[in-house]
């Protein structure tokens, strides 16, 4: 019979809250690589994401990723439908159940936000709002039911996924691909420069996201312990690393550092150990942040090649970066982190490679399939993009009738409504 860790809970109280901190993290990020006329939107993409996964969650989200096996390891039984049987007494382990539910909730949000980022400056706001709950179920909570919920078919496979390679990154780059295939491209693309607009709110919102990252990470250990520490310094070294080796890589191939890749390299790094921060030790984070860092500066170019517009890089960050994390396990996790499996570089054989290899493949096309047809769906009933006309105009005016600073934009003042002053 368990009973409460009080240690546990406070370290699993804080990293909740460390969490549900990197959503907002994220809207400030992605609103200053937006243009000046979509700051709020992309901004609101986010936010509105932590209400409408909210809602999907306590109502059958939960349900579906963590009650137990409801058929043969594709999703949970329902039997926490509206949350029904969990109470202030319920433990998950050692913690309350109520509190494991909130902090993997958090992850659920920042996964549908961060899908947003593929669609930037384009999809009308109603569209997304239809698409995110719906997502979350029919994607999240079936890849996290399979990865870490109580008789998934990955996790029982052997699928190693620490704290969200596969369920978040995986999930998020594959679904944004289909989501940027759908809406199609920005006005523009290829021909005009769509450069941020604000570097030092992209700055903040990564030091933000580094932030949580910790809470993120080291809270999926459920415990205050050796584990949650060799954890917490993985992530650090890894969002270090992953920022080295992006503007390394910048240096040698453009001739100059930038703040961008700065920001860029510290998420791709901490993208990739995501999967991995509590499978491999302190040298094996630092060849995980630095692979991540040196390989997401080279993909983020393919959606010129490959011509799909992946405005913000959600695929070429989250996506390859957590197939980078997910694989490395299969290279370099270590039987001290995992207390059993271990990698190929310590002596594991190809098994667990094959197993990570094998869960990316049928994750990443889950996702992209499901979300393309949900997106397909909702765009033939009510269109996902917008006009030309309200595109080219700004979409914070279209969709939200404001804008983000005084001056207006294009060089005229914002568009005001009828009222006594101006009658």
């Amino acid at each position: 019979m368990h009973t409460i860790d009080p240690a546990a809970t406070a370290w699993l109280l804080a990293s909740t809250a460390l969490v549900l901190l990197m959503t907002p993290g994220l809207a400030i990020f992605y609103g200053g690589m937006v243009r000046t006329t979509g700051v709020l939107n992309m901004i609101m993409m986010s936010f509105i994401s932590i209400p409408l996964v909210t809602v999907a969650w306590l109502l059958v989200g939960y349900s579906i990723a963590f009650s137990d096996d409801g058929a043969r390891g594709l999703i949970g039984n329902l039997r926490h439908v509206g949350m029904l049987g969990i109470g202030a007494d319920t433990l998950r382990g050692t913690v309350p159940e109520l509190l494991y539910s909130t902090f993997q909730l958090g992850f659920a949000i920042v996964t549908a936000a961060l899908v947003s980022g593929a669609i930037a400056d384009r999809a009308k706001f109603a569209a997304w709002f239809v698409f995110v709950p719906i997502w979350a179920v029919a994607v999240y909570c079936v890849v996290a039911h399979w990865v870490w919920g109580p008789g998934g078919w990955l996790g029982k496979m052997g699928v190693l996924d620490y704290a969200g390679g596969l369920v978040v990154e995986i999930v998020s780059g594959a679904s944004a691909l289909a989501l940027a295939l759908v809406v199609g491209p920005r006005i523009g693309f290829k021909k005009d420069a769509m450069r941020p607009h604000n570097l030092p709110f992209v700055l903040l919102g990564a030091g933000l996201l580094w932030f949580g990252w910790f809470g993120f990470n080291a809270g999926s250990a459920l415990a205050a312990n050796g584990i949650a520490a060799a954890v917490f310094l993985n992530t650090l070294v890894a969002g270090c690393l992953g920022m080295l080796g992006w503007l390394a890589v910048e240096q040698l191939r453009d001739g100059r550092p930038t703040t961008f890749g700065a920001a860029s390299g510290v998420v791709a790094g901490l993208v990739a150990i995501t999967p991995s921060c509590g499978t491999v030790n302190t040298l094996g984070a630092a060849v995980v942040g630095v692979a991540a860092g040196v390989v997401c500066a080279f993909a983020i170019t393919a959606k010129f090649r490959f011509n799909y517009d992946d405005s913000l890089d959600v695929v070429g960050v989250h996506f390859v970066g957590g197939v980078v994390g997910v694989s490395l396990i299969g290279l370099l996790a270590t039987a001290v982190m995992t207390s059993g499996p271990r990698g190929l570089f310590y002596g594991g054989g190809l098994g667990q490679l094959g197993k990570q290899t094998l869960a990316i493949v049928v994750v990443g096309l889950y996702a992209f399939t499901v979300s393309f047809i949900l997106a397909k769906l909702i765009d033939r009933v009510m269109g996902f993009r917008l006009s030309a006309k309200d595109e080219t105009s700004g979409i914070d005016l279209a969709q939200h009738a404001e804008t983000a600073y005084a001056e207006g934009v294009h060089g005229h003042l914002p568009l005001r409504r009828p009222g006594p002053e101006t009658n």
